[in-house]
């Protein structure tokens, strides 16, 4: 007998900002940041994914072209993680501009087998049933390991708003298993940290003020896309000694 786990289900939408610092840009803004916001209480934390894509990399190559529409689908872990440690199986949806993230969470194990394998004890549920429909409308299979370290605040008067901090981005296109741990070759300088905005509506005028007087503007970037255009479009990446192509 099949057993089903129940598993609380999570949705978010948001709009979200991206914007390319330095160390000394991310060190000045910090202080004036934390007069309005508070560090989140994991304090920085690795975050590592496994992106799905077809074959020949539909989904990327749809997202990096920007259309009005697109999706992702992901499974990720807070760091370290377990065979029967909790992960979580994302699809992410953006339109006209907002984000919307739908996910659940379940034991790595059943997560492998679901999602690399078609073998499914996870309970029905809506955000599953549409999970289930983009894994067979593109035949979906691991294509990406993507990795970086996340420090994260939310606001003092609106925890809905949210800036995190993300450095150290690696990424891979073989041992595409979370167990595997953290390795890869890595898409930013030293220097560089992405910041994202995450935000339910218009982006507080206090904000917007201050990113414009340090000179902050938002960038287009996905760490998948990168990594795609970078290593993957070329068709073949030397990794560890390895030829992935």
């Amino acid at each position: 007998m099949k057993e089903a786990m129940r598993m609380t289900q999570e949705i978010f939408k948001r709009y979200e900002k991206k914007y390319m610092l330095t160390q000394k840009q991310h060190d000045a803004l910090i202080p004036v940041l934390e007069r309005r916001m508070k560090a989140d209480h994991y304090g920085e934390h690795t975050i590592s994914n496994i992106y799905f894509d077809t074959r020949d990399y539909e989904l990327v190559r749809k997202s990096i072209e920007k259309p009005e529409y697109k999706e992702k689908l992901r499974l990720r872990a807070y760091g370290k993680v377990t065979d029967n440690g909790v992960v979580y199986a994302e699809l992410k949806k953006k339109f006209d501009g907002v984000v919307y993230k739908r996910r659940i969470p379940v034991p790595l194990c059943q997560a492998r087998k679901y999602l690399y394998y078609g073998i499914r004890r996870i309970e029905e549920s809506q955000i599953l049933k549409e999970i289930d429909y983009v894994l067979n409308r593109y035949d979906l299979k691991p294509a990406a390991f993507v990795a970086y370290d996340r420090a994260a605040y939310y606001g003092k008067g609106n925890e809905e708003l949210r800036i995190t901090f993300d450095r150290n981005i690696c990424c891979r296109c073989s041992g595409l298993d979370l167990k595997n741990g953290v390795y890869g070759t890595m898409l930013l300088d030293k220097d560089q940290i992405l910041m994202e905005v995450k935000i339910p509506g218009a982006m507080p005028l206090w904000m917007s003020r201050l990113f414009s007087d340090m000179g902050l503007f938002p960038v287009s970037y996905s760490k998948y896309g990168a990594y795609y255009k970078e290593y993957l479009y070329q068709g073949i990446f030397i990794e560890g000694g390895r030829i992935c192509a």
